[in-house]
């Protein structure tokens, strides 16, 4: 029996589909992840050239955006077990511009910035809160690294009731096995996998269709 087929004997995969009010997270696409000198490499900039046609789309819509950077204290006085399993973290810093979000995704006013230190936006911030305001249901979500903070950031969206949106050809990482490990094994647990071209078509109906009413 494939691999594949085990999950779906087991009830494995199932859809949770779109909700009524989506948000976007763009996950830590910033310049020292698209530098593979620093902690880029594989496809993930590939993917930030697919996420600049879907931001588009969100704010042409009007839809709640928000983006992560991983930033650390110059000093050190936040240093934590994540920097310590990554030491090259500690260079994340606010003056840094390693830690600056890519030119190409470069946020506007009202779109929300998060920083975070650990993997997860959801983790130390305020993220959820921002959502639940935005009174947001799903969560689509682009970024690095796929198989780490884009991971764990799904999963945690997951357990605090969002339904989370992967966006296939959205999120890369800096070694294609644990890229595609990871979307197959999201897909089966934690989220809907949908390509760029699927979410632009299902948003842009669901907007048609408003008008409509």
């Amino acid at each position: 029996m494939a691999e594949s087929d085990i999950f779906k004997a087991q009830g494995f995969g199932q859809k949770l589909g779109l909700g009524e009010q989506p948000a976007l997270v763009i996950v830590d696409f910033v310049n020292g992840f698209d530098d593979p000198a620093l902690f880029g490499g594989g496809n993930i900039h590939a993917a930030i050239e697919e996420t600049v046609l879907l931001l588009k789309t969100f704010r042409a819509l009007g839809l709640p955006i928000a983006h992560t950077r991983t930033v650390f204290a110059a000093d050190g006085s936040d240093r934590n077990l994540f920097m310590m399993k990554v030491p090259a973290l500690a260079g994340m810093t606010e003056d840094n511009p390693a830690s600056h979000i890519v030119p190409l995704l470069t946020p506007v006013a009202g779109e929300l910035i998060v920083k975070k230190r650990d993997a997860s936006a959801f983790l130390g911030t305020d993220f959820s809160s921002w959502l639940a305001r935005n009174r947001v249901d799903t969560l689509i979500a682009t970024g690095c690294t796929t198989s780490g903070c884009v991971r764990a950031t799904v999963v945690d969206a997951l357990g605090h009731g969002y339904r989370p949106i992967l966006v296939t050809d959205c999120v890369g990482d800096r070694a294609l096995g644990p890229h595609h490990a990871s979307l197959f094994d999201m897909g089966q647990k934690y989220a809907d996998l949908m390509t760029r071209a699927e979410v632009t078509a299902a948003l842009t109906a669901d907007a048609r269709r408003a008008a409509a009413e």
